[in-house]
């Protein structure tokens, strides 16, 4: 009896080992499944999000390549129109002559030259046939030259000062040459000072412009 009791007591711890072993090997599967199907579920949704940027930045290559030739023909057209923007030839040489983009440009410089700005002045003023007392203002260069490029760059203000010397009919006009000059102008301030004689002076403080160069940034996105 004590050798039974004994045998049967093996077999039962046996089978206790047995039934542990099974359990311990079975949660360490099911876990071990757990944990392989959420990875694999993150993984497959990693992929999805990754060949949705894929097809995202295909599609708008394809469109972009669409649109080149859209583009130039508009240029073309833009470029060849006659008159111009502002009424003047677009093949001629005088002062408001000049092909469309050319004008843009000279309207809208892409780099800050303040000695280009009081060229121009000098030019504006003595073809009105009026004198000039002053040209001032802070050249800039070396901070605008700090300035990083953008996607979407706005316009910069340039202040200056000018003093002008003539009769009024010649600064009336000063002042219409100003407002449709192709490079903009904003007049802040006007202080008039008349002489014995007649002549008239004439103190401008105005802002003129200029745009930085678009800037083009390539750049790698990562998907998360």
């Amino acid at each position: 009896m004590i050798g039974g009791t004994g045998t049967k007591r093996a077999l039962i711890d046996k089978a206790n080992v047995t039934v542990v072993v099974a359990v311990s090997i079975a949660t360490f599967v099911t876990m071990f499944s757990l944990v392989s199907c959420k990875a694999l579920l993150s993984q497959r949704a990693y992929q999805s999000r990754v060949i949705q940027a894929q097809e995202k930045a295909r599609d708008q290559l394809l469109e972009n390549v669409q649109n080149v030739e859209a583009l130039n023909k508009s240029y073309e057209v833009f470029a060849q129109e006659n008159p111009n923007v502002i009424g003047g030839s677009s093949t001629g040489s005088g002062e408001r002559d000049g092909d469309n983009p050319r004008i843009v440009l000279d309207a809208l410089p892409s780099k800050y030259d303040f000695p280009a700005l009081t060229t121009s002045l000098e030019k504006l003023i003595k073809a009105e046939g009026l004198g000039i007392t002053s040209i001032t203002g802070t050249d800039d260069e070396v901070a605008q030259q700090g300035v990083p490029a953008s996607n979407e760059p706005q316009p910069v203000e340039i202040p200056f000062k000018v003093g002008v010397l003539g009769n009024y009919d010649a600064v009336q006009k000063l002042l219409l040459v100003f407002e449709h000059s192709i490079r903009p102008f904003k007049i802040n301030q006007l202080e008039f000072k008349a002489s014995e004689s007649g002549a008239l002076t004439v103190d401008i403080s105005a802002d003129s412009y200029y745009q930085p160069e678009r800037g083009f940034e390539f750049k790698t996105e990562v998907v998360k």
